[in-house]
């Protein structure tokens, strides 16, 4: 059986804050261990991999307008 790490340690690995930790677990996106209702919870190493691998997107070196963020045009020439 993999190493629990608990949900702050998890947190630190992932460079993310605990909120947004849970956020994504109670969206389904990572997957966790909770031995009872209300108790603890945990995560595993593989569980870490697996949402870092579908978070990671590769970079489209062809495709400059990644985000919907405009230019200001300066008006200089």
């Amino acid at each position: 059986m993999e190493a629990l790490i608990k949900r702050k340690d998890a947190a630190k690995i992932l460079g993310i804050s605990v909120s947004k930790l849970d956020y994504e677990r109670m969206s389904g996106k990572i997957a966790f261990i909770q031995y009872v209702e209300n108790g603890c919870v945990y995560f595993t190493e593989k569980a870490l991999r697996d949402y870092t691998e579908r978070a990671t997107r590769k970079a489209d070196p062809v495709n400059t307008r990644l985000t919907n963020r405009r230019f200001r045009r300066t008006g200089h020439s």
